[in-house]
């Protein structure tokens, strides 16, 4: 898969472009000021964002391609993002750490999103914030461009499977929907996701 990414974000172009996800955009404000961590974040998209807004992010993603991007895309904004080369398998989040953990288009195995997912419990802080949106399975019958390949259908995710990995959070957003997406030339048209906005409780160590 790193050689597949690494091809897909080597041209000069942003792949997604380089505004941030909507969702992301509309709900950001719910993270308190800190640090937030984005999980397989691409070019960098969303953490220059984040970074522009006044948070100390830090990118993770296995593509070496796409981080030299993130950092490109962070001096064209004038913002810093501390970066890490890592498949997700291997990566570890540090307990009761982060302020904020974003999640979009984090499409992984079933057993590699389970263990990142029950890390993310414990990793935010008291009063720490998940934001999610990934594609579900009825994707595959929507006319939109994104998401798992259908032979991959594991890689989906879905609002009943979110609330039992996620559990330990509190949900403030939990819906699956459909929405227009306009993100650089791989996510495009009408599409079916999950979002998910959920916190972990304050007095939770």
């Amino acid at each position: 898969m790193k050689e597949f990414w690494n091809e897909r974000y080597a041209g000069t172009e942003f792949a997604y472009g380089k505004k941030p996800n909507e969702f992301l955009l509309a709900e950001c404000h719910r993270i308190k000021p800190g640090r937030v961590l984005c999980l397989a974040e691409g070019e960098g998209r969303n953490a220059s964002f984040l970074a522009s807004k006044g948070f100390t992010v830090t990118a993770v993603d296995q593509s070496k391609q796409g981080l030299e991007k993130t950092k490109e895309l962070g001096r064209e904004l004038g913002v810093e993002i501390t970066t890490i080369e890592a498949d997700l398998e291997d990566f570890e989040i540090a307990p009761s750490y982060w302020d904020g953990i974003v999640s979009i288009s984090a499409h992984l195995s079933p057993s590699t999103r389970k263990k990142i997912h029950r890390q993310v419990v414990s990793g935010l802080k008291p009063g720490g914030i998940l934001i999610l949106e990934a594609y579900t399975e009825n994707h595959l019958e929507m006319p939109g461009i994104g998401g798992p390949p259908a032979n991959q259908k594991e890689m989906f995710m879905s609002l009943s499977e979110l609330e039992i990995e996620l559990a330990g959070l509190d949900f403030v957003i939990a819906k699956e929907t459909e929405r227009n997406f306009n993100e650089g030339q791989y996510h495009q048209g009408l599409s079916a996701v999950v979002q998910v906005v959920a916190k972990r409780a304050v007095g939770k160590a």
